[in-house]
């Protein structure tokens, strides 16, 4: 893919993918938005463009690079320990009010946000992954954004033998056409569900939530391993009846879909609220557990045994951790020692 032109201290931008002409208009593919693209000018997103009768991107590229356990996307059911080289390029399809990498998601809305992102090389990401044998993830940022980086990474991943995992951290704000082509490229993605109404999705991201919701189905569908993740805002998502509606739309892909409770820290346009208080975690996980689900992970607040994995069956304690690392894994295979029990995840 060659470079298309590069701004002046800013991006530098390539040939897109998934767009289509309508008549004399350009319609971006990519997320529900649709952008119509004016002429010569970005879509809603910032980080597509119209240059001429072609769509471009700016992310294929990267403001982060560096190297993390997979448990900090989190994910906790997908290859224990496994390091990642974690990237992001700048760019959100969402405007979440508190999000706490605004300065790199929000850039192209602020113009006080310089771009930050460098060019990638996916050869040379790979080579640096698999001598580690590491995974790469996209993360902070939207990684539905950076689409073309994901297919080139997936294809060097394939030309090396297929060793490396694509992983995600997304909002999982995408049309069913760009689904089908970057779900085969992925290994696991863990999805924000910010909550369960369009009314409060709408006011935290700006964007509605049924297309979220399609995601969800559709990952399961394409057989990626899929965790969840909610932070509980305070007067937003967190009273009960809002805690056990997002439960049950997690349960609906699964009694063993992993859940992971973020607790809310003040940032952003919500830095006047109270950060989420450790004892409605608490609870929020017993509601979930009654309600069926049999993983439900809080990785900050409630210590290590918030984050801890036991086996559905007969409860022994099989994995470990300390915060955003793994401590203990005592699965034997893809099971419990104890009962013999199989676990829902990818192991190895």
């Amino acid at each position: 893919m060659s470079d298309a032109g590069q701004d002046a201290g800013g991006p530098s931008w390539r040939p897109a993918v998934l767009w289509h002409r309508d008549g004399g208009r350009l319609v971006c593919d990519l997320c529900p938005s649709a952008c119509v693209l004016p002429a010569d000018g970005p879509g809603a997103c910032r980080v597509r463009r119209r240059r001429g009768g072609v769509l471009e991107t700016a992310t294929f590229a990267s403001a982060v690079r560096h190297w993390q356990p997979v448990e900090r996307k989190p994910l906790y059911h997908f290859r224990p320990g496994l390091p990642t080289l974690t990237l992001a390029a700048p760019g959100c399809t969402f405007r979440c009010d508190y999000c706490l990498n605004a300065p790199l998601s929000q850039y192209g809305r602020d113009a006080d946000l310089p771009w930050t992102g460098a060019a990638a090389d996916p050869a040379a990401l790979l080579a640096a992954a698999a001598a580690r044998g590491a995974g790469i993830a996209l993360s902070y940022s939207e990684p539905g954004l950076a689409a073309e980086l994901t297919l080139a990474l997936h294809q060097a991943a394939q030309a090396q033998g297929g060793a490396v995992p694509i992983l995600w951290k997304s909002n999982g704000y995408l049309t069913r056409a760009a689904l089908d082509l970057l779900a085969p490229c992925l290994a696991a993605v863990n999805v924000d569900l910010k909550c369960a109404d369009d009314a409060s999705h709408r006011r935290l991201t700006g964007a509605p939530l049924a297309p979220v919701l399609a995601t969800l189905e559709g990952l399961r569908g394409h057989g990626v391993w899929l965790e969840v993740s909610t932070p509980l805002i305070h007067g937003i998502n967190d009273r009960p009846a809002a805690i056990r509606a997002t439960a049950r739309r997690v349960l609906a892909l699964g009694p063993e879909t992993p859940w992971h409770l973020v607790r809310f820290l003040p940032e952003h346009r919500l830095a006047a609220l109270p950060p989420t208080p450790p004892a409605l975690l608490a609870d929020a996980v017993a509601m979930a557990r009654d309600l069926g689900l049999r993983h439900v992970y809080v990785e900050r607040a409630l210590g290590d045994a918030g984050r801890r994995t036991c086996c559905p069956g007969c409860g022994a304690a099989l994995i470990e951790r300390g915060r955003w690392r793994l401590t203990d894994n005592r699965l034997h295979g893809d099971g419990c020692p104890a009962c013999g029990r199989p676990l829902a995840g990818v192991w190895s």
